[in-house]
């Protein structure tokens, strides 16, 4: 296949800008990592109920009420997990997110049984399973982002306790653990797919060999441990456990979203980025890892 200068150039031009503005809306402040994944959010919801039209073509003639309802009631709930964040010194993002979950997800049966032909329970069905899939992701990062998962309680010993390593790393550095570890991942097993892959790992995405992806995740957790032993040694164990996590979740998920899009029988999700794919391209990965992660420092936390 002959090189292809102007695809290059586009597909590169792209993976900088989405670079800059991840970083940027990663690192700035909470107010610009609520802006970044509330834009993700919907993103990934309007590509999810493309994909799942193409999938079950009665679920395109869902009503305007159920289809944006379920996602305002999914950002209610990615509100909600801001625990403490306030707009002004009485009206928190928490009191107005369980106002837009409660609203949104009224909404949805309601206007099945108000505006639909029949009530269809499938369709509902395929609502809950985005919230559980993109929402209920999203706002457990925003519960990570925010510290709240791990403050350490008055009274408690802490000393030898996980909440007291988290507490020394600030809010936003778990989700650059994660998204850290899985960028890594997938860099990583691209490579040494690429040079030593031979066994395919599943018939989903036959590109992936178990050779890449054995070596991505093992590298990952190399990588990210010695991050953490640079910056903070005590905590070094926490960011590969992190790491491993997130690498193995991180590529079910991207199978996970290559059998959606194969069931849709469409080669990208969405085509926001040029030569990259859509949101649930870029950020399939990232959906499945953050409620293991969740899970796994909410256990031992």
């Amino acid at each position: 296949m002959a090189f292809n200068w102007q695809t290059f150039k586009t597909r590169a031009l792209t993976a900088i800008l989405f670079v800059v503005i991840m970083l940027v809306g990663l690192l700035w402040n909470k107010w610009s990592f609520l802006a970044l994944f509330s834009i993700i959010h919907f993103g990934c919801w309007f590509e999810y109920q493309k994909l799942v039209g193409l999938i079950d073509k009665g679920y395109q003639s869902i009503n305007p009420f159920h289809k944006y309802g379920v996602m305002i009631g999914g950002y209610g709930l990615m509100l909600f997990l801001t625990a403490d964040w306030y707009l002004t010194e009485t009206v928190s993002l928490h009191s107005i997110g369980w106002m837009l979950m409660l609203a949104g997800f009224l909404l949805v049966p309601v206007s099945e049984l108000l505006f639909s032909k029949q009530f269809n329970f499938k369709y509902i069905a395929h609502s809950f399973f985005g919230l559980l899939y993109i929402s209920l992701s999203w706002a457990l990062l925003m519960h990570l982002r925010s510290g709240a998962l791990w403050m350490p309680h008055n009274g408690e010993d802490t000393l030898a306790n996980l909440s007291m390593l988290l507490a020394k790393v600030s809010g936003y550095a778990v989700p650059l653990m994660i998204i850290g570890s899985i960028w890594i991942n997938d860099t990583m097993a691209y490579i040494v797919g690429s040079l030593i892959g031979k066994t395919p790992l599943s018939a989903i995405s036959p590109k992936k060999t178990w050779e890449g992806t054995i070596g991505g995740i093992i590298l990952s957790v190399a990588v990210m441990w010695g991050l953490g032993y640079l910056s903070q040694s005590s905590s070094a164990w926490l960011w590969a456990v992190v790491a491993a996590v997130a690498a193995v979740t991180g590529t079910v998920g991207d199978l996970l979203e290559s059998k959606l899009k194969r069931l849709a029988n469409v080669k990208d999700s969405g085509s926001f980025m040029p030569g990259h794919g859509g949101f649930l391209d870029r950020f399939d990965s990232l959906l499945l890892a953050v409620p293991f992660v969740w899970l796994l420092l909410k256990i031992f936390s």
